[in-house]
């Protein structure tokens, strides 16, 4: 029975959860094992405090999306029938960030109205710099943009300078470190220069934000600060923290080191397993009673983590009842692995367990490309999960560069894609366009935008028509007598001139233009264009089914999808496919620091997704096509990482040829090479 002198928000939880939700003032590591209940530990500790008198505006909890933000605070809410949980600043690191230096940042030199770019925007604009500073004509083959872009993005997170980045990560640019540098400083300036910031920026600035003037100002908005997915924070963000908290401050982090997989965007495990020492005061409590899976399930992941001597010991154990071993399956090569794994996803599917409730997993996004084929030869829908992000889409950041032009004329990336929209311009006359644009305005003593909605300009017959639209559409958004039209309504406006250019732009435009039609649906929730803007950049949808909300209850598919992307999810029933050393661990990883302990990780990750059923499975025989005449295979091992866990799999074969006769006993008939050289002989 309910116990009512037991508060709603420790219902139901057990005795470690209890004792993090319970902790009082001062630092707090709560590692929490895969499954183990974390989320509704960290939400029930935000319901105590707001219950027990915390005004819920000194909350500050930081997480890794906004939904899960939002997912957090509805369940805190929930458990108190609290509407000023409400007030909780919650968001990821960057937006929380953008709002504080919306708030303070002139504090830190910051202008207002700037603009947030993206990762894809960052690269742009590395690409204009290292044409404009003569780096393309190089007679030396010289880094594209998007490595310099990783290469800043590394040092900047990292806090590291950039010769021990390069040296450690970047070895093949260590021959142009001095033209490197060069390029930070000028992509630097011209940030500032056009007020905009980027991803690496927002961290920066808050850090500089605390050490401000304004820094015990920010430093008081807080009581208490709670932090989600702990182990995939970077350097600059556990500086933030401990300027933002102290020594001694009442900061809680949740998170697994075993789950810590994210390097490659600058995240280091360190953070986590330092956290002890870093904070001398800090409580520890461990979660290891796991929800998800069934016992065998558990004793395979415990097996392959235990291995790693990089991490905070821990066993998961569950109350669940017994079920099925996982079986190791080796094939005989990916055709036969992915006959196997459509065959037992139908299998499950007729034992009950819907598709939705089933998912591949991978450790890069080609490994699923056979699979694909057999999917859909046998007409089993999927979704795939890890691949190109929904604003990485060429059209709609097409789109949103139009927006960003309307809230911040100065935008030099945004104009230059705008503007070669229009049919019959190319980068030349964009520059010689834009470069026009800015004289008359500043003869005009006006901004760049008005400059452009008021000018007549002389270009190409299959341009007039397209860019006298442009021109009408940005002075119908930028509205009259100092209003404008809500974001939806702007974006609406904007693709009636998508309507003309995407046809002669991209193939299949209706369905561009249907993912347009998606972004205004989102954009009809928020007030403002420059809030539209900010958070759909600092937190974009992976796709447009994102957009479109949650699958309806008789959409049933099978979920395809990076380890990466499927940290967090939970199915029934899990397939690991081409778990074959050379892929986990990755052959690419083995040469970075902490690479092999991280593909270790990576497969617990994987493991510790299934709930009832899990499958992996290892292709023996690869196939690689290096010339167009040739077809070569290579021959693979299980992953190295499987060896501990041998003994809590069922192993199998498919697909293998028949054995040859007479490996053992003599076959029937005589020694046939006896017969042949007795031929010889004669």
């Amino acid at each position: 029975m309910f116990d009512e002198d037991v508060p709603s928000w420790l219902v139901g939880l057990n005795d470690p959860q209890r004792e993090a939700v319970l902790h009082g003032n001062g630092p707090l590591l709560v590692i929490a094992g895969a499954g183990s209940g974390k989320t509704r530990a960290l939400a029930s500790r935000v319901a105590r405090l707001v219950d027990e008198g915390v005004p819920a505006e000194r909350v500050l909890l930081l997480t890794f999306t906004r939904r899960a933000a939002a997912e957090m605070l509805r369940r805190s809410g929930a458990l108190i029938s609290d509407r000023s949980v409400g007030r909780v600043w919650g968001g990821t690191f960057h937006a929380v960030a953008n709002r504080l230096l919306r708030r303070y940042g002139n504090a830190v030199g910051l202008q207002d109205g700037f603009t947030v770019i993206d990762q894809a925007d960052a690269a742009s604009l590395f690409g204009m710099l290292r044409t404009e500073l003569g780096f393309s004509a190089s007679k030396q083959r010289f880094p594209k943009k998007e490595t310099i872009a990783a290469v800043y993005s590394r040092t900047v997170n990292a806090r590291s300078p950039l010769a021990e980045t390069v040296e450690d990560r970047f070895p093949w640019v260590a021959d142009h470190i001095d033209a490197l540098r060069d390029l930070f400083r000028a992509y630097t300036a011209r940030k500032r220069e056009h007020n905009v910031v980027d991803y690496d920026d927002l961290l920066l600035y808050w850090s500089a934000l605390l050490d401000s003037p304004a820094g015990n100002t920010v430093r008081g908005l807080f009581d208490h600060v709670l932090v989600d997915e702990y182990q995939d924070t970077n350097r600059s963000q556990a500086e933030i923290l401990r300027s933002l908290c102290g020594a001694d401050g009442n900061l809680t982090v949740v998170g697994d080191d075993a789950q810590a997989i994210y390097s490659f965007r600058g995240a280091t495990v360190e953070n986590i397993l330092d956290f002890p020492d870093s904070y001398e005061a800090a409580t520890v409590v461990k979660l290891e009673q796991n929800y998800r899976s069934t016992p065998q399930i558990l004793k395979a992941a415990n097996a392959v983590i235990e291995a790693s001597p990089e991490v905070f010991p821990k066993l998961l154990w569950t109350e669940r009842r017994s079920g099925r071993t996982p079986d190791l399956v080796t094939c005989h090569d990916e055709a036969v692995q992915a006959e196997l794994v459509a065959d037992r996803v139908l299998e499950h599917r007729e034992a009950g367990i819907p598709l939705r409730d089933q998912a591949v997993l991978f450790r890069t996004g080609h490994h699923s490309a056979g699979l694909e084929i057999e999917l859909s030869r046998r007409n089993i829908p999927f979704v795939k999960f890890g691949g190109l992000r929904f604003l990485e889409a060429a059209h709609v950041k097409d789109l949103l560069s139009m927006l960003r032009i309307l809230d911040n004329p100065k935008d030099e990336l945004a104009w230059d894609r705008v503007v070669q929209m229009i049919p019959g311009i190319g980068p030349a006359t964009a520059q010689k366009l834009i470069a026009h644009l800015d004289a008359s305005a500043a003869e005009a003593e006006t901004d760049r935008l008005l400059s452009f909605i008021a000018t007549e300009f002389t270009v190409v017959a299959e341009a007039r028509t397209p860019i006298r639209e442009l021109r009408a559409a940005l002075a119908d958004c930028r509205g009259t007598d100092g209003t404008e039209p809500g974001p939806a309504e702007q974006i609406e406006r904007l693709t009636e001139f998508c309507t003309l250019v995407f046809d002669r732009a991209y193939d299949d435009p209706e369905a561009r233009l249907a993912d347009l039609g998606q972004l205004a649906a989102l954009a009809a929730e928020y007030g403002t264009r420059s809030r539209f803007l900010t958070e759909i950049t600092l937190d974009p949808p992976a796709s447009t089914s994102d957009l479109a909300g949650a699958p309806h209850l008789d959409d049933d598919y099978l979920s395809l999808s990076t380890i990466h992307s499927a940290k967090g999810g939970e199915w029934r029933a899990v397939f690991v496919i081409h778990a074959a050393d050379g892929n986990i661990p990755s052959d690419m990883a083995l040469s970075e620091p902490g690479g092999l302990e991280e593909e270790r990780r990576l497969l617990y990750v994987a493991l510790t997704r299934a709930k009832d059923h899990l499958h992996v499975t290892v292709p023996q025989r690869f196939y690689h096509k290096r010339f167009a005449s040739s077809r070569e295979h290579s021959y693979a091992l299980p992953s190295r990482f499987l060896d501990p866990a041998r003994d809590a799999f069922e192993h199998a074969a498919a697909g293998m040829p028949p054995e040859i006769d007479g490996l053992g006993d003599a076959a029937d008939g005589g020694d046939p090479v006896a017969d042949v050289l007795e031929d010889l002989w004669r």
